[in-house]
């Protein structure tokens, strides 16, 4: 796809969404089923993935570990974020490679620890791009991926979340 190409498919979109604002408020959603075990099946829209506990949990890292999902989900967004940046602003990218890293500390998980924090402490998000692009135009690409990736503003910026439990 090139630059032409990407403007014109979102073009419509983009006009849509300035003429009725409430078009473009979408809900996603994912949904999960609980399984055997110690475990939940998420339906990806193109598979079924079932995640469990990692290893450092007790698990036997045969299922999908959410942290881990959370890092691909992260890395899916921030690639497509970033190609169709690249396109829309002319950067060619040749071979591109998106890496994240996230540090635990399982204690927090696992209650060992009361003050060891859960979740993540810090997410590191890596990008290896063969390019022969200026200084600034990867400057401007990585500030235009940032700005535009759903899952790394969300991450970065923090969002709440609301909680409801319903039993029959």
């Amino acid at each position: 796809m090139n630059a032409e190409d990407l403007k014109s498919l979102q073009a419509p979109i983009k006009e849509k969404y300035k003429v009725n604002p409430e078009a473009a408020l979408i809900t996603l959603s994912a949904e999960g089923n609980l399984g055997e075990g110690v475990s939940c099946k998420i339906e990806t829209g193109k598979a079924l993935v079932e995640a469990g506990l990692h290893p450092a949990t007790g698990g036997t890292g045969m299922l999908a570990c959410s942290g881990d999902m959370l890092l691909e989900a992260l890395v899916a967004c921030a690639g497509v974020t970033l190609s169709a940046v690249s396109t829309a602003i002319g950067v060619e990218i040749s071979e591109g490679k998106i890496k994240a890293e996230g540090d635990l500390d399982f204690r927090g998980t696992l209650g060992v620890d009361k003050s060891a924090p859960v979740g993540f402490k810090n997410i590191r998000l890596s990008f290896y791009l063969k390019t022969s692009a200026t200084k600034d135009q990867l400057e401007s690409l990585a500030k235009l991926t940032e700005r535009y990736c759903v899952v790394y503003q969300t991450l970065t910026r923090g969002v709440g979340v609301e909680t409801n439990y319903y039993a029959d």
